[in-house]
């Protein structure tokens, strides 16, 4: 019996972890055809407010697969309208080749949730299961655990390491913001995506007003990290105003410090490598640390922002020697803006209040005291700001 697999997905927008995940698993399961069906209207999320239209997103699904032996994507979903549920896409391809053994393919956690979708018992009735497993801590456990419950209701599942590096879409989108896309989409995606203009690739973010500059800055983070840089926005401007640095400039360092805090260290370093920065030894081996110099580059490239500005995000995180005020203000605010809840915080924001050096030296050595603490290295542009500022 021959393997007929499905490989369903938003393609929002397609890309080479997608084809390359394609490319493996028809090899891991020695698939006769690999079915790639891109959703019309998914059930399971909503759909960024910039998503191209579904028959946008088949071709360049199409584009991305052009030329792969095996591949066939199809516009099974698009013809039938509607919400994309998956069992009636299984039941349409299982009429298409009722002799052959059906192969679903999903991630982790579409497959860790594979009970709550609609009608489960119904795929399963025509279909096997694949997910991809990616080797992340703990993931193996997980899916083992579920596999042995979807085999004792009679379901057949296949495990599929999978060594295929994996970008989310979301972040993918990110880095289609900041102009690093060489790395992850097909040239023939890519000139797609800028002839049809989508999203919102064509448009300029260089010196945006302040409100729209918050508007793009919000859609680029994570949920979790909008308070918080509202938060620092809002403390560097009260510092600003305290000692003396340009307000507006504080405001728009503020909303920016943290634009690229959503990529992983991967993905930082994958951000250097296509603005063409050599990093040293220190970042190398800790790319979480990057973002504040990521964060410089896309405020710069980007958003066009002035040097003062550029030169105040990049010294957020470890600081330097010789900061002037504004770099000082959005180190300190960064520390201590009102979503902030350690111990110390409100020492922290006396000091700011009283003396600006005090709480940058105080951040500064608190920040190494829990980086010995946890036997973390210290960033060498933190050591030289407090010998700096110990200096007086």
């Amino acid at each position: 019996m021959r393997r007929i697999g499905i490989y369903g997905g938003t393609f929002n927008p397609p890309h080479l972890g997608h084809i390359r995940g394609a490319s493996f698993a028809m090899s891991a399961l020695q698939l006769h055809k690999l079915l790639v069906i891109p959703t019309n209207i998914s059930p399971h999320k909503q759909m960024p407010a910039d998503t191209p239209t579904a028959q946008q997103r088949y071709t360049m699904t199409k584009l991305a697969f052009s030329g792969i032996a095996g591949v066939e994507v199809s516009d099974l979903e698009l013809q039938r309208q509607g919400a994309s549920y998956t069992y009636k896409t299984v039941d349409a391809v299982k009429d298409m080749y009722p002799d052959e053994e059906i192969v679903l393919f999903m991630g982790t956690d579409m497959f860790l949730s594979f009970l709550e979708w609609k009608e489960p018992e119904q795929i399963l009735q025509n279909a096997s299961l694949a997910v991809f497993y990616r080797g992340d801590k703990g993931e193996k456990e997980t899916i083992d655990k579920q596999k042995n419950v979807l085999e004792q209701m009679g379901a057949k599942v296949y495990v599929v390491d999978n060594p295929v590096t994996v970008i989310s879409s979301t972040d993918l989108r990110r880095m289609i913001a900041f102009d690093c896309t060489s790395e992850f989409l097909s040239k023939e995606v890519q000139a797609y995506i800028r002839n049809e203009n989508l999203y919102s690739i064509g448009r300029s973010r260089k010196q945006l007003p302040m409100e729209q500059l918050e508007q793009e800055v919000i859609s680029l983070l994570k949920p979790n990290r909008v308070a918080h840089v509202l938060g620092c926005r809002d403390a560097a401007v009260e510092l600003a105003k305290r000692w003396g640095a340009d307000p507006v400039d504080a405001a728009r360092a503020g909303l920016l410090h943290d634009i690229t805090k959503a990529l992983d260290g991967p993905l930082q370093l994958t951000l250097c490598r296509e603005y063409g920065i050599l990093l040293d030894n220190f970042s190398m081996e800790n790319p979480k640390t990057l973002h504040a110099l990521t964060g410089s580059l896309v405020a710069e490239r980007i958003f066009g922002e002035n040097p003062r500005v550029v030169a105040a995000i990049r010294s957020h995180t470890t600081g330097k020697a010789n900061m002037n005020v504004l770099e000082k203000i959005i180190y300190v605010a960064d520390y201590m803006e009102p979503n902030r809840t350690f111990p110390g915080v409100d020492q922290l924001r006396h000091l700011a209040d009283t003396g600006l050096d005090e709480a940058l030296r105080w951040g500064l050595k608190n920040t190494l005291s829990m980086l010995k603490q946890q036997g973390s290295e210290v960033s060498p542009a933190s050591q030289e700001a407090l010998a700096w500022l110990m200096k007086g």
